[in-house]
């Protein structure tokens, strides 16, 4: 079996290898696989480090046992769990780490500190106004597909929405198969619009699908923000609770799913989505385009600038 070893120890190992690559692959002296990891794509160890900006938790039942419910944790709560091209990037490579785990049954998907996610990171949408329209197009996607990796888990992920979920941080709770209770003094909303963006992240395709379509256009159109109350009216949320008992309530569902049969969970997760899902990919590379229009106009400038400045954008300017 390979090796696992953290780059900063590579100096300490050349002087007992006699071949080996700078990139994260494998170098090895004869019949030796070493492979080379940084905090964000680590052995297992690495991914339940929590002052890493993704991190894994197991939950253990008063019993002692697994449960088999895991909990991962957007980790960036001074700026309220912005999702990064960083951040997405760590999501992924989790992803992709529990897709291997046997005794994964649920997954719940949480934030850090007050927010579960307050939207993208302005720097990165500043960066994409000053880059040219096809190269946006294909940063987009990338960038979506990192946080929809979570639909290639085979069992259902539920978001505990702890805190507001805005923009980009309500699109990676609405990927998830469930929402079932929200914090009290949380708000949501995508307010894509109001910045002069179109949505992404397949906001369009999940939202509509999810609750009554006409609903769904009013919020996309306006960027309202509703709180938890409405959201529950809306049908985003399944119920409402007090902030210091959304992870448990949400975790007593996840144990709840974790408890049955793991055979027939599979095969219904693989049946809900098989509906959830048809058109994704069109809708993305639509959303895709439509923000790689909005970045070479002047309106998302006025949007970002009316955010930084703490007032109302003037699109009629």
């Amino acid at each position: 079996s390979p090796i696992f070893v953290k780059k900063n120890m590579l100096r300490q190992l050349l002087s007992k290898t006699t071949s080996y690559t700078s990139s994260n692959t494998l170098f090895y002296p004869k019949n030796i696989s070493i492979y080379l990891y940084s905090s964000n794509t680590g052995p297992s160890d690495d991914f339940f480090d929590k002052s890493s900006p993704i991190f894994l938790e197991k939950d253990i039942l008063e019993n002692g046992n697994e449960s088999g419910v895991y909990t991962l944790k957007i980790n960036n709560p001074k700026k309220l769990n912005a999702l990064t091209v960083s951040i997405g990037e760590s999501f992924q490579n989790t992803i992709e780490y529990l897709k291997k785990q046997s005794d994964l049954r649920t997954l719940i998907i949480t934030g850090s500190g007050s927010a579960f996610s307050a939207g993208g990171d302005l720097k990165f949408l500043n960066d994409r106004t000053k880059d040219k329209v096809g190269n946006n197009r294909d940063e987009m996607l990338r960038f979506y597909k990192r946080f929809l990796s979570l639909r290639s888990l085979p069992v259902p992920v539920i978001a505990s929405i702890n805190g507001h979920a805005v923009g980009a941080g309500l699109c990676l709770a609405l990927a998830t198969d469930l929402r079932p209770y929200m914090s009290e003094s949380a708000k949501v909303g995508l307010n894509f619009s109001k910045l002069g963006l179109h949505p992404g992240l397949a906001a369009t395709h999940f939202l509509p699908k999810l609750i009554n379509p006409q609903i769904a256009f009013k919020m996309l159109y306006t960027g309202e923000i509703v709180n938890a109350a409405k959201a529950k009216e809306y049908g985003i949320v399944g119920d409402v609770c007090e902030t210091s008992d959304v992870y448990e309530n949400n975790l007593n569902v996840a144990r709840q799913i974790a408890s049955n049969s793991t055979v027939a969970i599979k095969g219904l997760v693989k049946t809900l989505r098989l509906k959830q899902e048809e058109g994704l990919e069109n809708s993305i590379l639509n959303e895709a385009n439509g923000q790689a229009d909005c970045y070479s106009s002047q309106d998302i400038l006025e949007g970002l600038d009316a955010v930084i400045n703490k007032r109302e954008p003037d699109f009629y300017k």
